[in-house]
């Protein structure tokens, strides 16, 4: 923001970092490589954690684990090289306390400062050692009998490390940069009224408190990112996300979309369908066809769990575009997916007179080619595949709806790349952009929905289908294979089919794995009386969709596979899971698997595989499997557990990495954050924009996707 000095105007946040004294072109590149490019990026380069330096403790009152600052002089010094080069230096003080410090990287002018009865003033974490407590590379110095020995007045900042740059140097440049902070007003981007029923500091006073704490601070709420301060750069940082989704949700608004307001043949679908929708999808699809009526696109996500009918709520809105003379995609992330789509889409299509066209990799040559014209055509009303859809040789005539499932799959540029097939279609000039309809079968958790998807409206198929039994989960140790091999025996003898899955394909020395290759060669040998069959990843597609079919059909009693069958197989008469080494996988994936059984009228179970001993977080997963069946409050469990990053999934770039903020620890931010987020684009949409290049910055273009 522009500050007056002197009749000259100064935007000090946007001045180059080069700008601050000693940084040269070699720092200022190595900066550049962070993204750190102007005062304002420093000021926005928070700490990661925090060093008391204000008081010493006596080293007998040391715990282990607790980091702490400690001062004593040099009782003894040694060098020693039994398997690699170490500095040992053991350091008395008044309390008659001992404690070792451990250097494996060191230099002999080190060493020459470790003078015995030297004085030393240490921070670092202490550990049981073999003689009493010690700390490994302590940060230290020298203290001098005649020097200053003044203790700090405030927490140390550690900031997350840029290589080629040492802590002191980034702290003395962020000190610096800190230096030039402008004036409150000046400084301040939220209006005095939205700030003043939050009761936060202004954002200058949160900078300078979670960059120079004082003495005073309260330490364990800056740990756990709960201080006051950090909560409001947290709300900003949290608005401005939320405003960039927004402003892109209102840009697509302006974009024209076909109007697709006939349902007839979507009727008739729904009538012929050999079964009946549950409320759930009836209200959905009531809610996508509203949407699909307007002439702006419709954004709209659908989440529900495995087996909720997610497709067949596709089908009917592919049916408005399609009675509209118009054409719809649908896009799976794996083949797998994609042909399990297919067989549905042509099994409920064909016989109204629907072309439901195919198109994925393995799609070559002459037959390619004819795919390619009856989609150029528009003979192809449906057309359904993998992310082969979205290369350069692919025209539609004219693609209205594109559907895109298992979303958080993709990447931001893909989703963009199918939505771009739409533009310009009605061919008179105006760019038409196609409705959007984006399906995940991993439940988002609301809050988590609230923040990743402003630009969307969220639908949930909260209803599965009548007839569908509760799966029974249980968890047993690896020692119970052999139980487990009975049972399987036993459920195919009865004409039921199960499935072994493995978290690997060969096996690994660093990793305590089954390899589904030596699990498949071993209930071979076990059960001679059953066909065993195997899937993984690195089988040719034709072989692993041979296999599949056959499992499928009912030619194969046990499928051994890795987690590719976690989405799109659908085996009615499939009712055992067993899913080897469970605890090294995530819940979301883990209820995707246990999603293949339970899909008939067949009591089904699923069996948790572990091998002992069980982390804190991997029990946790294991005993929330057993206790709910409900993928949404299995979602919420996951966000608790693992946070935002890994549940949506690191190529979902649309969210771009928070700096302050955590989904998961801020929740309850986030109805205030919407409020405060409305009422700056209906009153200042001028400042929502200067909050959003502040906080995000270049990730707003791809939020649209």
């Amino acid at each position: 923001m522009p500050i007056r000095k002197g009749g000259a105007s100064v935007d000090l946040q946007q001045q180059p970092i080069s700008a601050l004294k000693g940084v040269g072109p070699r720092v200022a590149e190595k900066l550049a490589a962070r993204g750190l490019a102007t005062l304002q990026d420093l000021w926005l380069q928070l700490p990661r954690q925090y060093e008391d330096r204000t008081a010493l403790t006596p080293i007998r009152l040391l715990q282990p684990g607790v980091a702490v600052q400690v001062e004593g002089r040099v009782e003894a010094v040694e060098r020693g090289f039994r398997y690699r080069p170490m500095l040992r230096v053991a350091l008395g003080d008044d309390s008659h306390g001992t404690l070792v410090l451990r250097f494996f990287h060191f230099r002999a002018a080190q060493v020459a400062q470790f003078q015995v009865g030297a004085r030393v003033r240490c921070y670092g974490t202490p550990r049981p050692g073999q003689h009493g407590l010690e700390i490994v590379h302590p940060s230290y110095r020298m203290i001098d009998e005649a020097g200053d020995d003044a203790l700090g007045t405030s927490l140390d900042p550690v900031y997350p490390a840029i290589e080629g740059l040492g802590p002191v140097s980034l702290r003395r440049l962020i000190g610096q940069a800190l230096d030039r902070l402008p004036d409150e007003d000046a400084l301040e981007l939220l209006p005095r009224e939205l700030r003043d029923g939050s009761n936060l500091p202004s954002l200058r006073e949160a900078l300078l408190t979670v960059h120079r704490p004082p003495q005073d601070a309260d330490v364990a709420a800056l740990l756990a990112g709960r201080h006051p301060a950090q909560r409001r750069l947290a709300i900003e940082e949290l608005l401005a996300h939320h405003l960039s989704l927004r402003r892109q949700r209102i840009a697509q608004q302006a974009h024209a979309a076909p109007v697709l307001d006939r349902i007839a043949l979507a009727d008739t679908l729904r009538k012929r369908l050999p079964f009946a929708l549950t409320g759930a999808q009836q209200r959905v699809f009531e809610q996508i066809r509203q949407d699909l009526a307007q002439p702006h696109p419709m954004l709209r996500l659908v989440q529900g769990d495995v087996g909720s009918g997610k497709t067949v709520v596709a089908a009917l809105a592919a049916m408005c575009a399609v009675e509209a003379g118009r054409q719809a995609a649908l896009m799976a992330p794996t083949e797998l997916l994609a042909e399990q789509h297919l067989n549905n889409l042509r099994g409920w299509l064909e016989p109204l007179g629907i072309r439901v066209a195919w198109l994925a990799g393995k799609v070559t040559g002459k037959a390619r080619a004819k795919v390619l014209e009856e989609v150029a055509s528009g003979e192809a009303q449906v057309v359904v595949g993998t992310h082969a859809l979205m290369q350069e040789g692919v025209a539609f005539h004219d693609l209205a709806l594109a559907i895109v499932d298992e979303q958080h799959r993709f990447g931001v540029h893909q989703r963009l790349a199918l939505r771009d097939k739409g533009s310009g279609g009605s061919g008179n000039g105006d760019a038409i952009v196609p409705h959007q309809l984006v399906m995940t079968a991993t439940p988002i958790p609301r809050t988590l929905a609230m923040a990743a998807y402003a630009d969307l409206d969220v639908s949930a198929i909260d209803e599965l289908p009548p007839g569908r039994t509760p799966v029974q989960t249980v968890a047993l140790s690896a020692e119970r294979r052999p139980e487990l091999v009975e049972r399987i025996r036993k459920a195919c003898a009865e004409g039921r089919q199960a499935y072994w899955v493995c978290t690997l394909i060969d096996d690994s020395d660093e990793v305590v794995a089954q390899a589904a290759q030596s699990t498949y060669e071993d209930l071979c040998k076990r059960l001679p009386e059953v066909r065993v069959g195997l899937v993984h990843g690195r089988m040719k597609a034709a072989d692993k969709q041979a296999t599949m079919r056959a499992f499928k059909d009912g030619e194969i009693g046990l499928l051994v596979a890795t987690t590719v069958i976690e989405v799109g197989v659908d085996v009615p008469n499939a009712s055992l899971m067993i899913i080897e080494n469970a605890e090294r996988l995530g819940l979301a994936q883990l209820h995707q698997l246990r999603g293949r059984v339970g899909r008939g009228s067949a009591a089904s179970s699923c069996v948790l595989l572990y091998q002992a001993p069980l982390s804190q977080m991997a029990r946790q997963r294991l005993e929330t499997m057993r206790e709910t069946n409900d993928g949404f409050v299995i979602a919420e469990k996951d966000l608790e557990l693992r946070g935002p990053g890994e549940l949506l999934g690191t190529r979902q770039t649309g969210l771009a990495q928070f700096r302050v903020a955590d989904l998961a620890r801020d929740a309850d931010l986030l109805p205030q954050v919407h409020e405060m987020g409305e009422k700056l684009l209906h009153d200042s949409p001028e400042l929502a924009e200067r909050i959003v290049a502040r906080w995000v910055g270049g990730a707003v273009r791809f939020a649209s996707a």
